[in-house]
C-alpha cells in the first residue's frame, strides 16, 4: 500500500518557516537559507516544494491576506447597528502595535509590490476585499438612516482603508508615531465626518 504523501504538510510548514524568517529578519534581507534554517531542512529540500524562494513568499502573503481580511469580517459579521459595525470594522484593521506579527507580515510583504506584479496583484486584492466590507457597511447604514453619506460608499471606503495603512504604518514603525487607540480616534473621527454619525460615544470605545 502506498505511503500517503505529505507534501501538504510540509508546504505548509515551509509557510509558517517564511512567515517566521520574515518577521525576524525583514523581506529585503532574507535569504533561502534563512527559512531552511527555521524549517530545519536543506535549502534544496526548501525548493523542491518551492520552485523559488519568490514563490514561497508569494504563498506567505496569499496565507496573511486571508487570515486578515477573514478576521476583518468576522469582527463585524454579527453586529446588526451599522454604526457599531463600522466602529468595529474601523478597530480591526489597525496593528494592535509594533509588534503584531500579521500586520507587520503584510507590511513586509507589501514593499514587493512595487517590483513583481504578482505580489503587487495580491496586494490589490487585500485592498479590495477590505474596501468591499467598508462598502457594504456603509451602504447598509445608509440605506437604514443610521448615515448620511457625504459621498458615495465606495469613495469613502477607499479612503478609510488608505488611512489605516498609513496609521498602521506609523504603529508599526521601529519608532512609532502613534498608537493604537490614538490610531483608532483618527479613524473613527474621519468615519464619523464620512457618515454624519457620531461614532466615538458608543460603548467600547475609547
Amino acid at each position: 500500500m502506498a505511503r500517503p504523501s505529505r507534501a501538504h504538510e510540509r508546504r505548509a510548514a515551509l509557510v509558517a518557516a517564511a512567515r517566521r524568517a520574515v518577521i525576524e529578519r525583514g523581506v529585503l534581507d532574507l535569504r533561502l537559507r534563512d527559512v531552511a534554517e527555521q524549517a530545519e531542512m536543506s535549502s534544496g529540500a526548501v525548493l523542491y516544494y518551492f520552485p523559488t524562494l519568490i514563490d514561497l513568499l508569494r504563498e506567505v502573503q496569499r496565507e496573511a491576506v486571508d487570515r486578515f481580511c477573514s478576521a476583518r469580517e468576522a469582527a463585524v459579521r454579527d453586529e446588526p447597528d451599522p454604526r457599531r459595525r463600522l466602529a468595529a470594522m474601523v478597530r480591526s484593521g489597525l496593528p494592535t502595535g509594533p509588534d503584531d506579527e500579521l500586520c507587520v507580515l503584510l507590511y513586509e510583504l507589501g514593499t514587493i509590490a512595487r517590483r513583481e506584479s504578482s505580489y503587487a496583484a495580491e496586494h490589490i486584492r487585500l485592498y479590495e476585499r477590505q474596501v468591499g466590507i467598508y462598502t457594504g457597511i456603509l451602504e447598509s447604514g445608509a440605506a437604514t438612516g443610521a448615515f448620511t453619506l457625504t459621498r458615495d460608499a465606495t469613495t469613502i471606503a477607499r479612503n478609510l482603508v488608505a488611512l489605516e495603512d498609513g496609521y498602521g504604518l506609523h504603529i508599526v514603525m521601529a519608532v512609532p508615531t502613534l498608537d493604537t487607540a490614538r490610531a483608532a480616534r483618527l479613524l473613527l473621527a474621519a468615519a464619523a465626518d464620512a457618515t454624519g454619525c457620531a461614532l466615538h460615544d458608543l460603548e467600547g470605545d475609547r
